[in-house]
């Protein structure tokens, strides 16, 4: 098969490393991919929303299938596009269908969907400008810390959590009126705190059947102990400690398996993944949001430990036959660290050279925000590396990899020293 994947992150290196593996690849093409991506297969300078250049690539390239990494261009309809073009509609798009992928695109329809199908999830309401007054009295009716967060997509870095009142209404009004996130923000969810210990569950289905592939736990805040700014992911870990059978079952009879059968309920066409970020409050799971594709860094620790083919599990999927495959997973811890730019995630400089990680034994290198230039490899974004390893617990697998960052170094290169600490 010739396969195209869409994104230039972590994420889309893992996918490609793990591709790659397979002996029914023959040629794969990554749009636009990173530095790590040009040494497994072959960069696109395409953008993920160019659907008209997507589709010139997929047939000048003679393209089988579609992975579809990111959230942005699955928002934007990338599936229905190919599934409206006579000239595409037989090429499978992993990813769901722009109205299934409106449960990230949107807040608020989530949190309907969630409550619609009775899974577990904390008590909200959603305001605009013009009910700013009522967003003030339901926050009136709630005890601290206060949840807001942007209804669309923010990179992110839309979800606020403050512990004064005067504060978060203020948060508020500079959401709603002053378009703090733009047009993300349009509408605000606001939704009572629980407090527990996180941790994501990914589900991989074909529109019937599905699979529950390895848990993880990410990291998302720039400083040690978890303080500072959210970030995109500084480090993550598989499988998570913690979720041991009797959680898993709770997880799959209140969560996976109404989620899987809401979207078929209510006709919300799905082929791909399904990340499940949740919170354990005392025994007991609850909803905090989905993504419509996989998280980035836990990609880098779930994809590595899957022993199945790749390629199969996707035809599997795209032939809606996935309930016959058997999923093979990796016994061991997978850890990951992600190497950052000085500064991130506020401003930082791009173009520093990447020196030593060609040295690395015992560790896989996925790259995230690199690029090539003059034949060196430079940085090109605030997550600039991902440093995984394998152990037979976390711990051992972290050590492994903090050992190999010691011989990675840029020019104001940081990374959290602390991956795993809560565990």
């Amino acid at each position: 098969m010739d396969i195209l994947i869409l994104g230039s992150g972590g994420r889309e290196h893992t996918i490609a490393w793990k591709l790659a593996q397979s002996p029914k690849l023959s040629q794969l093409y990554i749009a636009p991919g990173n530095a790590g991506t040009s040494t497994i297969g072959t960069n696109l300078p395409i953008g993920v929303n160019d659907f008209e250049k997507i589709k010139e690539a997929v047939i000048a390239n003679n393209i089988d299938m579609v992975v579809v990494g990111p959230e942005d261009p699955l928002v934007n309809g990338i599936h229905d596009f190919f599934l409206g073009n006579p000239e595409l509609k037989d090429i499978p798009v992993i990813g769901p269908q722009k109205a299934a992928a409106t449960l990230e695109g949107s807040k608020e329809f989530a949190k309907e969907f969630l409550i619609k199908h009775n899974i577990p999830t904390a008590a909200y309401d959603s305001f605009t400008a013009e009910t700013l007054e009522a967003g003030y009295t339901f926050l009136n009716s709630l005890k601290p810390p206060y949840v807001l967060k942007a209804d669309g997509l923010a990179a992110g870095k839309g979800v606020v959590i403050l512990n004064d009142l005067q504060e978060a209404k203020e948060e508020l009004k500079s959401m709603l009126i002053g378009a703090k996130f733009g047009a993300a923000s349009t509408t605000v969810v606001i939704e009572e705190f629980l407090s527990g210990i996180e941790l994501s569950v990914f589900v991989l289905t074909d529109g019937k059947g599905y699979k529950v592939l390895p848990t993880a736990k990410d990291y998302k805040r720039i400083g040690e102990g978890d303080t500072g700014l959210n970030t995109g992911g500084m480090g993550a870990i598989s499988p998570v400690p913690f979720a041991d059978k009797e959680l898993m079952d709770k997880i799959h009879g209140r969560v996976v398996k109404p989620t899987v059968e809401g979207l078929k309920i209510d006709g919300l066409p799905y082929k791909g993944f399904i990340f499940i970020g949740l919170i354990k409050v005392g025994d007991d799971p609850f909803v905090i949001e989905y993504n419509v594709r996989m998280g980035d860094p836990e990609t880098e620790v779930v994809i590595p430990r899957i022993k199945t083919d790749l390629v199969t599990i996707f035809q599997a999927v795209a032939n809606q036959t996935l309930d016959s495959i058997d999923l093979e997973i990796d016994d061991r811890t997978a850890s990951t660290v992600m190497l950052v730019s000085g500064g991130y995630p506020e401003a930082y400089e791009k173009g520093k050279e990447i020196m030593g990680f060609e040295n690395i034994k015992d560790s896989i290198v996925f790259h995230a925000g690199t690029d090539l230039k003059d034949g060196k490899v430079v940085t090109n974004g605030g997550r600039v590396m991902a440093i995984t390893s394998y152990g037979n617990d976390f711990k051992e697998a972290l050590q492994t990899s903090y050992q190999n960052i010691d011989k990675i170094c840029f020019e104001k290169m940081n990374f959290r020293k602390d991956i795993g600490f809560d565990l």
